[in-house]
């Protein structure tokens, strides 16, 4: 018995190295082209080490492409922002539906349990009116506003404070703080796993969105980066050593930000608070 549950481990284990292989192979020689001239890509060769190792292609979209770096300033405002009010309000009124008794309490769960049931694609249209008519085409708000909350993150979060130890809450009840005292002093900070898991599935969202932007967003210097990224394909559809160096300052924020919160993220999605 003991020599099958060791074969199968040891099967899924080749298995998923064997993944892991096929999956990293493309981005790494995304990463190499990056730094080739455009000659060695088009010649065929799959060396991942460059032969004539260059930063002229990064030098190019960030110098001599003005609004690549704009771009990329509204990605990180946009999903720095998005993020920070994502926790803020979505974890308020997670901890409210799991902890707080008031009128009306259960039909409004209802209500957000019926928004995860809706497509997105379904209320483009409206957010789109309800932004011409409020004159926040072509702005920060329009991105921002309509994105600042999200129904499954408020699910997630009231899952998670329901697990959450009443002890904590009555002790600091016993030491004079408040509903908000208790919230932001003792809560939040021991949610942490949740945050971050939280945090890495709304910045990451926000980051490769690209149909809100493409419905909102008209002015080239309000583009945020996988629009432009769209718009700047375009022009330098032959170039791969370009197309290829913007592809890679895409994709390694979030890499890095998922790599930096991947303890927290691992533990946060168990819903379990810490006791």
């Amino acid at each position: 018995m003991k020599r099958k549950v060791g074969f199968a481990k040891s099967s899924l284990y080749v298995i998923l190295v064997i993944y892991a292989i096929v999956t990293i192979i493309p981005f790494l020689w995304a990463m190499s082209s990056s730094f080739k001239t455009l000659e060695e890509i088009v010649s065929g060769s799959m060396s991942f080490m460059p032969k004539n190792f260059t930063f002229d292609n990064y030098k190019m979209i960030f110098i001599e492409q003005e609004l690549f770096p704009r771009w990329l300033f509204n990605s990180l405002f946009i999903g720095i922002v998005v993020t920070g009010l994502n926790i803020i309000f979505n974890s308020m009124a997670g901890y409210a539906l799991a902890r707080l008794s008031f009128p009306g309490k259960k039909p409004l769960f209802v209500i957000i349990l019926a928004v995860l049931m809706i497509p997105a694609q379904v209320t483009m249209i409206p957010n789109y009116l309800i932004l011409k008519e409020l004159g926040w085409l072509n702005t920060y708000q329009g991105m921002i506003v309509p994105t600042m909350i999200n129904a499954t993150f408020i699910f997630m979060m009231r899952q998670f404070f329901i697990n959450f130890p009443k002890e904590l809450e009555e002790a600091a009840s016993l030491d004079g703080l408040g509903k908000f005292g208790t919230f932001f002093k003792i809560v939040l900070p021991m949610a942490a796993p949740a945050l971050a898991a939280q945090a890495i599935f709304v910045f990451m969202g926000s980051w490769n969105d690209f149909m809100r932007p493409l419905i909102i967003l008209s002015d080239s210097k309000m583009f945020t980066l996988p629009l432009g990224l769209n718009t700047f394909k375009g022009q330098y559809i032959s170039y791969w050593n370009y197309i290829m160096a913007a592809s890679m300052v895409f994709t390694l924020p979030v890499l890095l930000i998922y790599a930096f919160f991947n303890k927290y993220f691992i533990k946060g999605m168990s819903f379990i608070g810490d006791k």
